[in-house]
């Protein structure tokens, strides 16, 4: 089920994303690194936080359900979250002023970025690498027997939708931005994607995770590009954290704390992946109404790196990407990062600081 923007409340100290309910939370400790003016003086904050219900964003999803940003948090900040099917409804959102920070994909970021001529947002922190592939019929064999077909993305100009056209160029197919070319390139949410996969509608689709894997364990589709496979490492951003430039010039202090909650979440994964895998799917459920199945989870997983490292060159290249297929005009990133509070964070944790080169 589709929930484009679904609103829940959190007080902070809640150790589960129950929609509509509240407590009053205990004193939690806090990183005790920021100065922001509100955190100084006591006043309460309220953080308004996007994310998607997919595998790809279980940082956000296990920081939520195991209470961690309520955490890190602490009492004088309410945490609001909102849900989103793909990177630019999250952008929309953001540039109504409906959410303060979100996690999301690079290519929306950039876009975003972009278009406020570098005055909306800055990426503050890394998230998920890897985990998206081009899933497609048994029959399809080469980008070549794509062309006449309809393929699927997440969203027109996301990031499985660049990384979808950009392939497809690469092998010499064109695309355009209302479905036409040599392969018809069809934006639409991922519980429709599936459908449509099933029912033979469409030859294949570029999704994230669990999508690619539910493709094809309930679709009957195989892999046919394992996104990693197109990148050096196998390591690209596919989730990062970005924040509104007004909520964090406002509140740094409520910033750096969220980073930090953000950090116990990707810990807790290290530790202890079955946990969060069930943490996961009890998000997913409750913002879908449906759990996946526990092969779903445990495939996608594997499939997956949880980091704090944005891995800033990916960006560039996707940024490059999306301009060579006529989704984005050039446009300049110096400036886009902020990873001054995740350093701080970092170095409290006696782990190497990250860069932006």
């Amino acid at each position: 089920m589709r929930r484009s923007l679904v609103l829940t409340t959190l007080v902070a100290g809640l150790a589960a994303a129950a929609c509509g309910s509240s407590t009053s939370a205990p004193p939690a400790a806090t990183t005790g690194t920021g100065d922001g003016a509100a955190a100084s003086t006591g006043q309460p904050v309220t953080l308004r936080l996007g994310y998607f219900p997919n595998v790809t964003h279980a940082p956000a999803i296990v920081g939520i359900e195991q209470g961690l940003f309520a955490k890190e948090l602490g009492r004088n900040v309410t945490l609001k979250t909102a849900l989103f099917n793909a990177g630019p409804e999250a952008v929309e959102a953001l540039n109504a002023d409906s959410i303060d920070a979100t996690f999301i994909g690079p290519n929306p970021a950039i876009n975003l970025w972009a278009k406020s001529k570098g005055q909306a947002i800055k990426i503050v922190a890394g998230s998920t690498s890897a985990g998206a592939s081009l899933v497609v019929k048994p029959e399809i064999a080469s980008a070549a027997d794509l062309k006449g077909k309809k393929v699927a993305s997440p969203q027109l100009g996301g990031t499985q939708d660049v990384a979808l056209r950009s392939w497809l160029q690469a092998a010499g197919l064109k695309t355009d931005k209302s479905g036409g070319g040599d392969v018809a390139v069809v934006p639409q949410a991922n519980a429709d994607t599936l459908a449509a996969f099933k029912t033979g509608d469409i030859a294949g689709a570029w999704v994230p995770e669990p999508w690619a894997t539910r493709l094809v364990q309930e679709g009957g589709g195989k892999v046919l590009v394992d996104e990693k496979t197109l990148w050096p490492n196998g390591r690209f951003v596919t989730t990062h954290l970005i924040v509104a430039q007004k909520f964090l010039k406002d509140h740094p202090d409520t910033v750096e704390k969220l980073i930090a909650g953000l950090a116990d979440s990707i810990e807790s994964i290290t530790k202890d992946p079955a946990a969060a895998q069930k943490s996961t799917n009890v998000g997913i459920d409750k913002a879908t109404g449906r759990p996946l199945a526990d092969k779903v989870i445990a495939a996608s997983w594997a499939d997956l790196e949880f980091t704090l490292d944005p891995i800033s060159s990916s960006l560039k290249k996707s940024a490059a990407d999306a301009q060579a297929v006529g989704l984005l005009d050039a446009v300049d990133l110096e400036g886009i990062y902020d990873l001054t509070y995740l350093n701080t964070v970092l170095s409290a944790k006696g782990q190497p600081s990250v860069s932006d080169a």
